[in-house]
């Protein structure tokens, strides 16, 4: 213990230099928002390099899930495509809808951090910048939205999760006209709840619920969840609870959505602000 104090006496200036040093960086980091900007990049870097060492080994032991679920989830993308009728890219995939005449390319990527417990959650991605990832690009699985691109370094991106407070994503009723949002109220990664839907929506338990055509980030009809319970007062649905088809606990790979559409029909609503 004495030598420990005899330490920090003898080198007492050059670590209040250091904790000074360390205050007026945060200062200027939050205070610029160029700074801050770089600080993120910079951070994603390093702790995406992290989080990529540790994901390979817990991956040795889940070799078999995880080839299974590639398989599963390559499947279902032949088969999207097929319906398309598009070209195939051995790493981004093009896609037409056929409904709204939008194209979709999707990039693949592997989740190497994931949190689901905490009131605003996120991920991480071993993707970024140099593959094309771009902040408010979707995220999805076959069965469900994983959220939306937050922030982006040049080999790493972090993504805004369903399972957080300021996730909000346009959903509709399958085989239904209507339309609400979708938002997590965090209780359960397990479920989510509906918002902004209208009396003559119909709904009913047991209703799939889809992606909405009204969003520039999904594409439409991608399967979302279930109705599990709802409420009706004053010609209006409360409480209506989803059961997410996703499971949020355990996700591997993702589908980046690149809407190369995005940017012109943004540019043509600014004009109707």
């Amino acid at each position: 213990m004495q030598q420990i104090i005899n330490f920090l006496i003898r080198n007492r200036y050059l670590l209040l230099f250091l904790l000074l040093e360390i205050i007026a960086l945060i200062f200027v980091i939050q205070s610029h928002t160029y700074h801050k900007s770089k600080f993120i990049t910079s951070s994603n870097s390093v702790i995406g390099g992290i989080y990529t060492k540790t994901n390979k080994l817990k991956n040795y032991f889940l070799l078999a899930d995880e080839n299974q679920k590639l398989a599963d989830e390559n499947t279902y993308l032949r088969n999207l495509l097929s319906k398309k009728n598009s070209s195939v890219d051995s790493v981004i995939h093009k896609v037409s809808d056929t409904v709204y005449h939008q194209e979709y390319h999707y990039i693949i990527a592997k989740i190497i951090n994931n949190t689901y417990a905490k009131r605003n959650n996120y991920l991480t991605i071993n993707k970024g910048l140099k593959h094309g990832i771009q902040k408010d690009m979707g995220v999805i699985l076959p069965n469900g939205v994983v959220g939306v691109i937050q922030d982006v370094s040049p080999n790493f991106a972090t993504i805004l999760s369903l399972l957080n407070e300021n996730s909000k994503i346009n959903v509709g009723v399958k085989n239904n006209n209507h339309f609400g949002t979708l938002a997590w109220n965090g209780k359960t990664y397990e479920e989510a709840q509906l918002l902004d839907f209208p009396r003559r929506a119909m709904l009913k338990i047991g209703d799939t619920i889809v992606t909405g055509g009204k969003s520039v980030l999904f594409p439409e009809g991608i399967p979302v969840g279930v109705i599990k319970s709802l409420n009706l007062r004053n010609n209006y649905y409360e409480n209506i609870t989803v059961t997410l088809l996703t499971d949020m606990s355990n996700l591997s790979y993702v589908y980046i959505v690149n809407n190369i559409d995005k940017k012109e029909i943004e540019n043509l609503e600014k004009n109707h602000e």
